[in-house]
């Protein structure tokens, strides 16, 4: 996976980048998700008691103010005059994988819960989505040669 990030990293076209941008979002967004549900189901193994209704919504109020946090500030790195395109795209879109990221963790401390995990996870998947396709907007063709990189 980080060798088909680099090859599209230094394919030196916009195209190359989107791809690179979209490998690493998903990786970053697969190395948060693989421990929440880890420690989720190790939650859910103790024996929980079941969270009430007002703070499932406090929680899930939380997330969705984070996400859009999150999102907010991977779209001004990605979109960082000042930052080569390279460095631009994939540290937006590395930070853009926490939006779904926060909800699917919150999520995964409610696994004994089915229907507020199920609006958790949807939460997550509609941010997903968002993200993935608003992602190739975020990118800039990249210079032809950018400093300390090898030429494109």
């Amino acid at each position: 996976m980080l060798e088909a990030i680099a090859r599209d990293f230094q394919a030196g076209t916009r195209e190359g980048l989107i791809c690179a941008a979209r490998r690493a979002y998903g990786l970053a967004l697969l190395a948060l998700a693989v421990p929440g549900v880890v420690l989720g189901g190790l939650l859910w193994l103790s024996g929980p008691a079941s969270t009430p209704w007002p703070a499932v919504a406090g929680l899930l109020g939380l997330g969705l103010v984070l996400a859009a946090g999150a999102l907010y500030l991977a779209h001004q790195v990605a979109r960082r005059p000042d930052l080569p395109a390279r460095q631009a795209a994939l540290t937006g879109s590395i930070q853009a994988a926490t939006a779904p990221g926060v909800l699917f963790l919150l999520g995964c401390t409610l696994l004994a819960q089915p229907l507020a995990l199920a609006a958790f996870w949807a939460l997550a998947l509609g941010l997903h989505a968002l993200v993935w396709s608003r992602l190739p907007g975020w990118i800039r063709t990249p210079e032809p040669r950018e400093e300390g990189l090898p030429p494109g």
